[in-house]
């Protein structure tokens, strides 16, 4: 039926269409993408023209959600060998296998399994109170209630992690489903997490992907310019796990150069009000055992995956832990700063992506540790900051490597004189490559940032897609010159805008 508004026709379908444009096609990967076009004739070629993407149930979201389902359920099986001994019996079998998992482990070591309340009842042994975030507490004790208590303590292991992994695949399939649909018209860059091999590895290592889908959430309702129910979710994400706080930095940047202060002002406030319903009743009634994380965290020792780890075992004299302390946050602030410049003098304003990638790799380049589940943090940004499959798969090798290599190092550690695994020479040389992974996808997102033509979503025309209030926005404070700026919309004249990656310039 026509419609009843004779211009609902003819309006823009966003601020980067000419008044009278069709609305934009879906970006097709396989069209733009070699990697991707080469990947695809597993599956019959490159996606047609003139495909129908709602004539089918089968659409973007519900494909790259089972697929991200389906890799979840094979990092389950390649966590077999463990669920079927190798966590109880061996010392080094669960590294042999590289299948290791805390969550079988603190079931026992963290009273779960004796009905111990979490912050509250204080623990038998070194660790007092449990050292997560409360969010994350929650969800641990939530799992232990639907955990039986009867059969051997091993057996009322597996069925923690199993109930567990059951939860978190839903995770993984909120993660993948919200990537697919912050930007809309590349639906398909959400393939890049459903088919990340270290999110199928990591997955059930530990409780991260509550806070990754959570941060997931929190973007897409950014992109959709609900910014209150982003500061909600973001205050839920960081009540489970510190890092999502750090993308407030690049919101802070983003905003001040598009004048967005009463956005930026909703979602701190959000944010921090979230956040403070979750914790202030156990700040209140149980403080030391909410504080426990932040001092465990303080006091924790230079540890696995870390460039401080191959400092300290290359030193006469190890740094104290005060000293790291001090140095990792100086290197962090350095970084921010450097983060914060590169997002008011670039030229044109960073993607929200691009930064909030940039600030979360800082912080795990820097940090005096790195667990292997920590890549999770970064595989939904990093899908959105560079949907390019070649430099997503490069970075993806190093993370893999690195899962492999630091069980092998426990094996090595664990087995006694056998010494069975990789000695610490090969353990530092697999957090280098990891570094190096992570460091190669920062630079080429930081060259999309100072070369705007080279960013893939630019380049179909899109300024911001998952900026929300800041997709297409006039500039309002820039240092130095910006060669690239742009109206916020078509203006009267009938001048389109530029088009990204075209040889179109902006008429002065």
């Amino acid at each position: 039926m026509p419609s009843a508004d004779p211009s609902a026709e003819t309006s823009p379908t966003s601020p980067y269409e000419p008044v009278g444009a069709e609305e934009p096609e879906p970006v097709r990967p396989t069209k733009e993408d070699e990697v991707a076009e080469a990947g695809s004739e597993l599956i019959g070629g490159p996606i047609g023209r003139r495909v129908l993407y709602a004539a089918t149930w089968w659409t973007p979201v519900r494909v790259i959600a089972l697929i991200a389902i389906g890799m979840f359920a094979l990092g389950m099986v390649q966590k077999m060998p463990c669920y079927n001994g190798a966590w109880f019996f061996g010392a080094s079998s669960q590294y042999t296998h590289a299948c290791y998992s805390d969550i079988p482990h603190l079931y026992q070591g963290r009273g779960f399994a004796d009905g111990l309340i979490p912050y509250f009842d204080k623990l038998p042994g070194d660790m007092e109170y449990l050292e997560y975030p409360v969010l994350t507490g929650m969800f641990m004790e939530m799992a232990s209630w639907v955990t039986p208590g009867s059969g051997s303590i091993q057996h009322q292991e597996k069925i923690y992690w199993m109930v567990n992994a059951g939860i978190l695949m839903t995770c993984t399939a909120v993660v993948a489903v919200c990537v697919t649909r912050t930007h809309r018209r590349r639906p398909w860059d959400g393939l890049l997490v459903a088919l990340a091999p270290a999110l199928a590895l990591t997955a059930t290592i530990n409780w991260d992907l509550l806070a990754v889908a959570l941060t997931a959430a929190a973007m897409l309702m950014w992109s959709r310019s609900r910014t209150l129910a982003f500061g909600v979710l973001l205050g839920l994400a960081t009540a489970a796990k510190l890092y999502p706080v750090l993308l407030l930095g690049p919101l802070l940047i983003l905003c001040w150069r598009a004048g967005r202060w009463r956005e930026l002002g909703t979602a701190l406030l959000g944010t921090a009000g979230t956040w403070l319903v979750v914790n202030l009743p156990v700040i209140l009634l149980a403080s030391d055992g909410w504080s426990k994380f932040y001092s465990f965290s303080r006091e924790r020792s230079v540890d696995f995956g870390s460039f401080w780890l191959i400092l300290s075992q290359r030193m006469d004299s190890p740094l104290t832990t005060d000293t790291v302390n001090t140095l990792a946050v100086a290197l962090m602030l350095l970084a921010c700063l450097g983060i914060g410049a590169l997002g008011l003098t670039a030229p044109r304003r960073p993607r929200f992506a691009q930064l909030a990638f940039l600030v979360v790799a800082a912080f795990v380049l820097t940090n005096k540790v790195y667990s292997p589940q920590y890549v999770l943090w970064l595989i939904p940004l990093a899908a959105l900051a560079r949907p390019r499959w070649r430099d997503f798969l490069i970075w993806q090798a190093c993370e893999v490597a690195y899962f492999l290599g630091i069980w092998l190092y426990l094996a090595y550690t664990t087995s006694g004189d056998a010494h069975k695994g990789l000695p610490t020479e090969g353990y530092q040389l697999v957090i280098v490559v990891h570094l190096l992974g992570t460091l190669y996808l920062c630079a080429v997102v930081v060259r999309d940032i100072l070369m705007p033509e080279r960013d893939v979503v630019r380049q179909a025309g899109d300024d911001d897609p998952s900026g929300g209030v800041l997709d297409g926005a006039e500039d309002r404070f820039v240092l130095g010159p910006a060669p690239y700026g742009m109206p916020p919309v078509a203006q009267s004249t009938g001048v389109p805008p530029v088009r990204w990656g075209s040889a179109t310039e902006l008429p002065r």
